[in-house]
């Protein structure tokens, strides 16, 4: 048996089909104690073998890196930093390896994903081989971590990936409010916390979010309504059991979901209610938005909801929304139910919408907007707290995104992008969406994963629905998480020299100064890792 072997760092996409020639070798990696750090363990075989073991001489945790079939790997209008614009197989789920033997397949590069979190502070000399089944080690590969004695600073980053729970009990087919729902909801918002997403769509009622027109998705409502006559009470037990479930997960933001229906604001959200003991939709598609019985709705609702948010103790860390992505011809309607949240609402809680047109921000009609990082440059430096999102798009103008196509350097490049800047929160719509297009029907995320060719592969989710309920990680996740991690790491080196001097570190590739923004910086993986070393070597100096 010949096999090659060698170690990568985290942000190298190893194909099946494809020897990773353009990533540069490692041998040694830092980080600080409470920080994850990772790299890959890399082979190809000339023949099949059976009963192989992967060992390491430190106990980390150890993911195989499995691929996924993309049909629709891009957008038509693409710039030249993407891997492949082709439809094929592309790595992405991180499978827990627990040292079970298994089989090395001749001919295809498999990557192994290495992580360490919460190590000792010093050096570690790490051993990683394969033993076959004569007990015979038959390669080795090395590498050092130096683990420095520092701890990154508390994330401050307000990072959220929509959390859509109807996924969950639609996959696992488990109602919704069961203990398996429960069970199942729990593991996906640990995945989350454990990759630097701290703010949780928490869907009060179901959210009225890619779906189509006409159309529903099931009834994910955490609060109860009883409708006796022209009056309303409300239940918030199940609410309240959400908020128990994320306060043991670590979320720190609670993001409310939608008041009103995508894309204009036009209808009520789908809200169900006990009517006469039986229970029926009273809002949805069929209610005008603008209609005094929704908007009575609403007068009631806030009062209740406000002094349940505030005995939980966290109304200063809840966001409402009134809708998503308005555009310029909804700037009348949106400013009218936007003056009514804020009425509402303002008073205890934050506002955000994602929307990209500065002019909902000038007329007062939200205080935090969150626009596309493609327009951030016309918010920055005009708004208070500077918030930004991408979604399906960009796909040009090297702007960072998630697709499967592109490098985990594009994805991971926003962290630094996010410290220049000073952006206070993130937006994705996507954690775990598993349907197609506008939810008509469900997918299986393994095999479909471009959501029925409506969006580049990965957009859609970046974690996987493990048979046991929990969440599996993918590799574009682990690349988010090292985004923010990198954000922290400058802020930590900004409370010892000052952001100006932290810049001309950051701003510089081959001796040579540049100017980051969100669709210029150095677009290589190996700046990216040096950088990130220079960074921690010049903090490991200073402490």
């Amino acid at each position: 048996m010949a096999i090659k072997t060698c170690i990568l760092s985290s942000l190298a996409k190893v194909f099946l089909d494809e020897e990773p020639k353009n990533y540069k070798r490692i041998n040694r990696l830092s980080s600080f104690r409470n920080e994850k750090i990772a790299f890959q363990f890399v082979c190809e075989s000339d023949k099949n073998e059976d009963d192989i073991s992967l060992e390491i001489s430190e106990k980390l945790n150890v993911y195989k890196v499995l691929s996924v079939p993309s049909v629709k790997p891009c957008a038509d209008d693409i710039d030249d930093y993407y891997l492949r614009t082709t439809p094929g197989l592309y790595p992405d789920i991180l499978c827990p390896y627990d040292g079970e033997k298994m089989r090395i397949p001749a001919n295809a590069w498999l990557s192994f994903w290495i992580e360490g979190e919460n190590l000792d502070a010093g050096i570690h000399e790490l051993e990683i081989s394969f033993r076959n089944n004569d007990g015979e080690i038959i390669c080795t590969e090395k590498i050092t971590l130096d683990i420095i004695d520092a701890d990154l600073p508390e994330q401050t980053l307000i990072h959220t990936n929509w959390f859509h729970c109807d996924s969950l009990a639609t996959y696992y087919n488990v109602p919704v409010f069961s203990d398996e729902f429960w069970r199942i909801t729990e593991n996906f918002v640990k995945t989350a916390v454990d990759h630097g997403i701290n703010f949780i769509l928490t869907p009060l009622f179901t959210p009225p979010l890619d779906t189509q027109i006409g159309g529903e998705r099931l009834t994910v409502q955490l609060v109860g309504v009883r409708k006796n006559g022209e009056t309303y009470e409300f239940d918030f037990s199940n609410l309240a059991k959400w908020i128990d479930m994320c306060r043991r997960c670590g979320v720190k933001y609670y993001e409310m979901s939608h008041l009103f229906t995508q894309w204009g604001a036009l209808h009520a959200p789908k809200i169900m209610a006990e009517v006469d003991g039986k229970t029926e939709r009273i809002f949805g598609w069929e209610t005008d938005s603008t209609g005094k019985e929704y908007e009575e709705f609403l007068s009631s609702l806030a009062p209740c909801l406000t002094e349940f948010l505030v005995n939980e103790g966290i109304s200063d860390n809840c966001y409402f929304h009134v809708s998503d992505e308005p555009g310029e011809d909804d700037l009348a309607v949106y400013g009218k139910h936007s003056t009514l949240i804020h009425k509402l609402f303002g008073e205890k809680f934050k506002i955000i919408d994602a929307l990209s047109e500065i002019e909902f921000y000038e007329k007062g009609y939200v205080t935090r907007p969150i626009p596309s990082e493609r327009q951030i440059e016309d918010f920055a430096g005009k708004v208070p707290e500077l918030w930004t999102y991408y979604c399906c798009g960009p796909t040009d103008g090297y702007y960072s995104n998630r697709f499967l196509s592109m490098p985990l350097q594009r994805t991971r490049i926003i962290g630094m992008q996010m410290y220049k800047y000073d952006v206070k929160g993130f937006l994705h719509w996507g954690y775990n969406f598993y349907f197609t297009q506008l939810s008509v029907r469900k997918v299986d995320p393994f095999f479909e994963t471009d959501a029925g060719y409506a969006f580049s592969s990965g957009d859609a989710f970046v974690v996987y629905p493990a048979p046991d309920g929990k969440a599996w990680a993918s590799i574009r996740l682990k690349a988010m998480n090292e985004a923010v991690q990198d954000m922290r790491a400058l802020q930590l080196l900004e409370s010892l020299i000052g952001k100006e001097e932290v810049l001309k570190i950051l701003e510089t590739d081959n001796g040579e100064k540049f100017t980051m923004s969100f669709s210029e910086y150095p677009r290589s993986e190996e700046w990216h890792i040096l950088k990130r070393e220079e960074i921690n070597n010049r903090i490991k100096e200073l402490i």
